[in-house]
């Protein structure tokens, strides 16, 4: 059971809307188009976002977010008049400034180990367990995902890893065939 205090921040969190009302394209809008997400899956991420924050102030601790999460929180932050004059200040009641890494190895673990506890206050705070789709484990979050690029689809042809399985197979097969013929 969150605490009066908690309940209250977590009521302006759900209340507050980031962007202007009467804008052509919403922040959700906006968080889809440049991440290539679905509406739906773009006011998830945002959704969860509202939770980071919330885990920020709450948590007793440093807090990580995912990889989709940061992406709504990157995109907040050029909000940057709402952000620091309105979220922080009226919704938050308190700074949050986001800290990338420094790099190296030392750096990596701690990432990896504040996020390890992002979890752990996440399933404490919401009694749930985190949706996987918008926060990886933490394996998956500092050795898969670090690997991710973000690109741009119009500078050239890309292909799935799933694509290119079956095309190598049916280069294969058509390679097999050919040479049963001759």
């Amino acid at each position: 059971m969150p605490s009066p205090a908690d309940a209250a921040l977590w009521q302006r969190l759900a209340d507050h809307s980031i962007g202007p009302a009467d804008a052509s394209l919403s922040f959700a809008a906006r968080l889809a188009r440049e991440n290539r997400w679905t509406d739906a899956h773009a006011k998830r991420v945002i959704g969860e976002y509202r939770r980071f924050c919330y885990l920020a102030v709450t948590a007793g601790h440093e807090v990580t977010p995912s990889d989709a999460v940061d992406q709504a929180w990157h995109l907040h932050l050029t909000y940057s008049r709402d952000y620091w004059q309105v979220f922080c200040p009226e919704v938050l009641r308190a700074e949050l400034h986001h800290g990338p890494t420094r790099g190296g190895t030392a750096e990596r673990d701690r990432f990896y180990r504040q996020y390890a506890a992002t979890l752990a206050a996440y399933e404490t705070a919401f009694g749930e367990t985190p949706p996987a789709d918008i926060w990886p484990a933490a394996q998956r979050r500092f050795a898969v995902d670090l690997r991710g690029v973000r690109v741009n689809f119009s500078d050239g042809i890309f292909v799935t890893r799933r694509v290119a399985l079956a095309l190598g197979l049916l280069l294969l097969a058509g390679g097999w065939l050919a040479g049963r013929m001759m």
